[in-house]
């Protein structure tokens, strides 16, 4: 059965895109089919994986307005199982274009759905990169999607923003989309010799407990460098320490979906 994921954080800079991109790579490597859709408009997704943010015709923006047929977006990476819907730069008025439509939220929901039995029941993970804000396109996420992965940058605010999206989820759990919730709280740009770093790490585990993935994401500078070649890191350089926890990140999103999926 394919999962749709929105990773998810209304705050810039968390290690979102970052996190799409090499979860879906890493899963790619151990053998799963994987679909990666941009609904950034910044495109960092679409360009981290080698593809043109500024393609006019094949892109998610045309497929929402329905434009164009979901066969004719998906385009393959140069990573075995792992494909992509590309962003563009106009998704940013769509909110705008939209607004007389009362069912706008339900359009991305409404072609996933349809095709899950058909041309998308290839995928095990279809990833959702939402874009940094609390806007359409995330509601228009959050409708589409069975369950959530939240990056959580281990600073100060850390766990004040993410309680404010908790209450989001909440809302549109009880209005929109009643299946909707977290998989798991990624802590991201941990560094070990910040003890700010290990104080998010001890509160979020307090409040969040199991969903709190025991993997953490480190800073990494080779995790930066990566996209500006339009690589996953795990492609780019496996053996840093960025990749290798990304990696290690995979293998427990599939042990813990194997132990729900036995229970």
């Amino acid at each position: 059965m394919t999962a749709i994921i929105s990773v998810i954080n209304q705050k810039g800079g968390v290690g979102k895109t970052t996190t799409v991109i090499n979860l879906a790579a890493s899963l790619s490597i151990m053998g799963q089919n994987n679909l990666v859709v941009d609904l950034d408009p910044q495109g960092n997704a679409t360009t981290g994986l080698g593809k043109n943010n500024n393609d006019e015709n094949n892109n998610i923006y045309n497929l929402l307005i329905k434009k164009i047929e979901l066969r004719k977006v998906i385009q393959k990476t140069e990573i075995n199982n792992l494909d992509i819907i590309g962003s563009h730069v106009n998704l940013s008025g769509l909110e705008v274009e939209t607004a007389s439509d009362s069912r706008r939220a339900f359009v991305l929901k409404e072609i996933l759905s349809n095709e899950k039995t058909g041309l998308l029941q290839k995928y095990d993970n279809i990833f959702i990169d939402c874009p940094p804000s609390l806007s359409l396109l995330t509601i228009m996420s959050l409708v589409a999607s069975d369950e959530l992965l939240v990056p959580l940058q281990t600073e100060f605010f850390a766990l004040e923003g993410i309680t404010q999206l908790v209450k989001t989820i909440d809302r549109i759990k009880e209005n929109l989309n009643p299946r909707l919730g977290i998989r798991g709280i990624l802590l991201t740009m941990f560094d070990k010799r910040n003890k700010l770093s290990s104080e998010v790490d001890n509160e979020a585990r307090k409040y969040f407990k199991e969903k709190v993935y025991q993997t953490v994401i480190p800073r990494n500078v080779r995790l930066s460098e990566a996209p500006s070649h339009g690589l996953p890191c795990v492609i780019y350089d496996k053996n840093c320490v960025g990749s290798k926890s990304y990696l290690k990140l995979a293998e427990e999103f599939l042990r813990k979906r194997n132990i729900e999926s036995a229970a």
